[in-house]
């Protein structure tokens, strides 16, 4: 083993792939057999973490300047900028600290939010194989160095750019990188220094996952040195744009376009009435900002992440905070049977001959094939493993292997007993057809006899039969080849028939209550196997679902988009289906409107997983499909599908209760100070009262994420649309804006307050209407039937205290220019809310009944 450092980070020398394996391997410094530890965490030092993100301090830096991001915020600060110019300093001070405050209170937020996402993220770090100190250890892909060598197999995500050493029938898919969904054979050799990332075929790239085969790579370039690290930027600055990330960037179009035109209006009529421009302009600036939830982000990033750490805890870890809303807006679950509708604990239940017969040949056959196969592990070949307790492999010598991959759906080992070095014998097992398929002959009780179409007949029906008793079946078949010769596809021929081994994987009895309540929240649950027709019927009739109608692979082979669209749309069951058709399956059912979530663990699923609008995996699931999911659940368990299922949606209600509540009472303010500003003789609240007001009425809104949901809002799939927003923002809007002049009225010809008084009274109805407003609007039913979370009850409690207060504590009262009310003027203030609160109640119930219903 050299000391040296590797040499690539300045690389004048060709690229790696332009090097022979032994070159590569003199200038980074190593050896087939890998680093030492202590060598490794040196080139750690060196070149940093083996990732392409930023660090946490950058991201909070990140994070705290965009709270200041947004245009209203950047207006307060130039409206402060003038009222200090003209020496306001009090207004230009609370203006800065109303700001200051708001964006800190987002930021705090939005990065304790960020923080425990990560910690989730980081239960399902990726890892990989390498060979560290002289021996092969399994390490999170952060850890892995330049020359390293790591080993590959199916299923894996290869960790950092590096030269193919070995190679067995190796196909990886660098899809992320060249958009190819077709996989590449990789082998070693070397390529010119000017191939395009598809010709490098003896190289292999972060981002890029392992199809079918195994290898072993020497790791070249780590992190951002990457081809991955290199476009990871711009593939962040176009990430998918979701649905509900749609409907918000709407809904801030056209809160800015009702927010300019009644400030302009508010603004121009105040220099019309000749009123100081400074104060106009800060009112004016001030009313927009009361318009706008400027909390919104960290209200979202809250309750996504409260939504999260509460998923967390049934069970359900969510990679992308964002697939959360997906989650709970899904309509249709497609899913395998093995391990959701099945208890996933595979067991080899025989081994017979082709007679039907238990045969202890067959048994050990089968044994050798899946105890020396070095590719994807997998639940059949550890059953076989474990059903051949007592059988042994030490006078076997293994001579070579061509992997299971998901076209052939079908593994050989060639094997050669000591003492028989003319007779090297290939063992292939996997699905019965493709197996039947490759044979010529079948093994009887006297020696073998030919495989004519009685035979095939034969074999065919006791397939069936196992099929529909709940049975899987595979084939084996042998191969006697000539000695010294290579291993080769083409050696999967004219093979002898041995039998079949049987395996049991039992249905789960609360498969049935789970597909039962997912039924009643109107999701669809469609299973979608490329076991055969026969076990994927059984499984289905025996967990509640309707079998009548099994729609196969074939059957689904050259269907035009349309037909496509229209047998998935009336089928629950697809058997015999390969990863592509899995694809194909879930983009029909998206153009005819659903939201899709499929759920699967193997290298097969991750095409499907990719294009679902929520991929659901396992903990224990390959690495591929973990990272192509958005959605890990720690258990194999439908109902804890459920659970994120009514998570989602629970987080889904609480972010649109406070769009809808916030805006309705923020424009409902908003109209009635644009109204009554030109009737008054003076401003109805100054800025920095407004400025206030906003302040203390969002601070409920971030323990909104804490509150109970309806259980009408959980039955079904929820949608936000602009046009509900603002039926309901102008509704309510305008009840509250009634009930404003009403008190303007009041105030000025019952009470004959002054302005001092006036701005007080206001402000004080202002944030008790605002706070008591939530706990009616919070649900859609009656009031007095659904009850707040704790957390909310109490900071709304706390925060109307304040409010009551404020115009009593000499220094503060002063500062923002308010006074002290008399007893009947609180006495009347407390009357307007609660016949406000009635009003806003009766119409609610109105509002809301069709949806009730």
């Amino acid at each position: 083993m050299h000391a040296r450092s590797p040499t690539l980070a300045g690389e004048s020398a060709p690229p790696f792939w332009a090097s022979a394996p032994k070159a590569l391997l003199e200038r980074l410094g190593a050896s087939p057999e890998g680093l030492t530890s202590a060598e490794a965490a040196r080139r750690l030092k060196v070149h940093g973490p083996n990732s392409v993100h930023e660090q946490e301090a950058l991201s909070a830096a990140r994070l705290l300047l965009r709270q200041f991001q947004s245009p209203l915020v950047l207006i307060l600060v130039f409206a402060a900028v003038i009222a200090g110019g003209l020496r306001e300093w009090i207004d230009a001070s609370i203006i800065l600290a109303m700001v200051l405050g708001s964006t800190l209170l987002g930021f705090f937020q939005e990065h304790r939010a960020s923080r425990a996402v990560a910690e989730l993220r980081a239960r399902l770090a990726l890892t990989a194989k390498v060979r560290r100190d002289g021996a092969v250890a399994t390490l999170p892909f952060s850890e892995i160095a330049p020359g390293d060598v790591v080993l590959l197999s199916a299923g894996a995500v290869v960790p950092a750019d590096a030269l193919i050493l070995k190679a067995t029938n190796l196909l990886v898919s660098e899809a992320a990188l060249t958009g190819e969904s077709f996989p590449v054979e990789k082998k070693p050799g070397t390529v010119a220094a000017e191939a395009a990332l598809p010709a490098r075929t003896n190289a292999v790239f972060l981002g890029s996952s392992v199809r079918s085969g195994a290898g072993e790579a020497l790791v070249a370039r780590t992190g951002r040195a990457t081809e991955f690290g290199a476009i990871a930027e711009r593939l962040k600055q176009k990430p998918i744009e979701t649905e509900f990330a749609r409907s918000l960037r709407r809904f801030g179009t056209m809160l800015i376009q009702v927010m300019i035109g009644i400030v302009l209006f508010v603004l121009i009529v105040n220099q019309l009435l000749g009123r100081p421009f400074i104060d106009s302009l800060l009112f004016s600036v001030a009313l927009g900002l009361g318009m706008s939830p400027e909390l919104l982000p960290a209200i979202v990033s809250v309750t996504l992440s409260a939504g999260a750490r509460r998923l967390a805890r049934e069970g359900v870890i969510v990679r992308q905070l964002e697939a959360i809303e997906n989650l709970g807006g899904m309509t249709v679950l497609c899913t395998d049977k093995t391990g959701t509708l099945t208890e996933g604990a595979i067991r080899l239940m025989d081994a017979v001959d082709p007679a039907g017969h238990p045969s202890a040949d067959v048994k050990r056959l089968a044994f050798l094939n899946a105890a020396l196969q070095d590719g994807m592990d997998n639940p059949l070949d550890e059953a076989v493993r474990q059903a051949g307790a007592g059988l042994s492999v030490k006078r076997i010598r293994k001579l070579g292997e061509i992997p299971y991959d998901f076209t052939r759906k079908r593994l050989s080992v060639l094997v050669r007993e000591d003492g028989h070095p003319d007779r090297p014998l290939l063992i292939t097992k996997g699905a019965f057809d493709p197996v039947l398929a490759l044979c010529t002959r079948v093994a009887t009780a006297r020696g073998e006899a030919a495989l004519d179409a009685k035979a095939r007949a034969k074999l065919q029906a006791f397939y069936e039969t196992k099929g529909r008793e709940g049975l899987r079946l595979l084939g084996l078949a042998t191969r006697i080849l000539a000695p010294g010769g290579r291993l080769t596809l083409g050696d999967e021929a004219e093979m002898r028939f041995e039998g079949f081994l049987i395996f049991l994987d039992p249905p789960k009895p609360e498969a049935v209550e789970a597909i039962h309540h997912l039924a009643g929240m109107h999701v669809a649950v469609k299973v979608i196997s490329g076991d055969n027709r026969h076990v994927v019927r059984h499984v289905a009739e025996a967990v509640g679902l309707k079998a009548n109608q099994v729609v196969t692979g074939e059957a689904l082979a050259g269907l035009s988009a349309q037909a496509l669209a229209h047998r998935v749309e009336h089928a629950q069951l697809f058997a015999e289906v390969d990863p592509q058709q899995k694809e194909a399956i879930i983009r029909a059912l998206q153009r005819r409107g659903h939201c899709v979530g499929y759920m699967g663990d193997g290298v097969n699923d991750a095409p499907a997983l990719y294009a679902a609008d929520v991929g659901i995996s396992v903990d224990q699931a390959v690495d591929v499909a973990r990272e192509s999911a958005d959605v890990v659940l720690l258990r194999r368990d439908l109902d804890v599908l459920r659970q994120g299922v009514a998570g989602g949606r629970r987080t889904f209600a609480n972010t649109l209760k406070y769009i809808s509540i916030t805006t309705s009472a923020n424009f409902g303010n908003m109209v009635s100070m644009a109204l009554a500003a030109p009737l008054l003789p003076f401003l109805p609240m100054a800025a920095k009262q407004i400025l206030l007001n906003n302040f203390l009425s969002d601070l409920p809104a971030l323990a909104i994420s804490s509150d109970a949901v309806d259980p009408a809002q959980l039955r079904t799939a929820q949608r936000m649309t602009i046009a509900d927003i603002r039926r309901f923002m102008v509704v309510f809007g305008l009840i509250s804006s009634v009930f404003d002049l009403t008190a303007f009225a009041l105030l000025l010809t019952v009470f004959r307050t002054t302005e001092p008084l006036f701005q007080t009274a206001w402000f004080m109805l202002s944030v008790l209407t605002e706070l008591t407003v939530i706990m009616v609007l919070r649900t859609h039913g009656p009031v007095w039937k659904s009850r707040a979370s704790p957390l909310l009850e109490g900071t709304a409690a706390v925060v109307g205290t304040a409010a009551l207060l404020t115009p009593f504590l000499g220094p503060v009262s002063r500062l923002f220019g308010f006074a002290p009310l008399p007893p009947m003027l609180l006495l009347g203030i407390f009357a307007l809310v609660a016949a406000y609160l009635a009003a806003t109640e009766a119409a609610k119930l109105r509002f809301f009944r069709p949806r009730r219903r």
